[in-house]
């Protein structure tokens, strides 16, 4: 969560994040400040599969991937964004149309990457229906510690940077009136990165299966008295 002393504004560095200490006092930010990855580093640092060398092209990828998902969860404007192209921008998730920036930045990137054409008695999260804020506080709750993210594979190099990714966090705070498990949730993906000579993202094309992770999710017993007791709750085809 950010925060917004102003000491606390003047060195928030993350070395894994570009555009948090240098645009501190310029941009505009969600919660009044840059925020702190102290706890999803860690959480990275300590589960991580792959320790990509200083200035190798995987690193380059995991960061800026890690910096656009940054502006994307706690920039409110376009104009503040470095890591993309806002006029050519498009997220396209498991093949669905692709959104724009602006129809992104407020969606949330939750809402965005967990948005389905299921009917709706089987949707196990309901995009629709959470806001940029509902959809952030579910997940932060759900996995306290943090969601951590790495690069697994870089296929190809600029302007088409093809790449594998890993999910993943502990399922340690309820979600949806499930009790937690504690047990480590995660998953895999495909990712297709095009960018421009400034190597600002274009388009961002996203592919993975979310059932693996509200598999996870939603094995917790539901909460007595919950008022997430609907139907998606128990008709859904992958909970395992």
């Amino acid at each position: 969560m950010a925060t917004e002393n102003q000491d606390s504004i003047q060195t928030a560095a993350d070395k894994y994040r570009s555009f948090l200490h240098e645009e501190a006092h310029n941009t505009e930010w969600r919660h009044g400040g840059p925020p702190i990855y102290d706890d999803v580093n860690k959480l990275f640092e300590q589960g991580r599969t792959k320790e990509w060398p200083q200035g190798s092209l995987e690193e380059v990828v995991q960061n800026a991937l890690k910096s656009w998902e940054m502006e994307m969860s706690h920039k409110t404007r376009l104009e503040d964004f470095r890591t993309i192209n806002p006029e050519k921008f498009k997220l396209i998730v498991n093949g669905r149309e692709g959104l724009s920036a602006e129809e992104t930045l407020k969606l949330g990137s939750y809402n965005a990457l967990l948005k389905s054409s299921m009917p709706e008695e089987y949707k196990y999260y309901k995009a629709d229906e959470e806001s940029f804020e509902s959809s952030h506080d579910a997940f932060r709750m759900a996995l306290p510690r943090g969601f951590a993210w790495e690069v697994i594979s870089v296929y190809s190099g600029p302007p088409l940077i093809a790449f594998k990714f890993r999910h993943w966090g502990y399922f340690e705070g309820p979600f949806k009136g499930h009790a937690p498990t504690g047990d480590l949730l995660q998953f895999y993906g495909i990712g297709i990165l095009k960018v421009d000579e400034s190597l600002r993202a274009e388009d961002v094309e996203i592919y993975y299966d979310p059932s693996e992770l509200f598999a996870g999710l939603l094995k917790g017993p539901l909460i007595s008295g919950s008022e997430h007791t609907d139907a998606s709750t128990h008709k859904c085809p992958f909970n395992a």
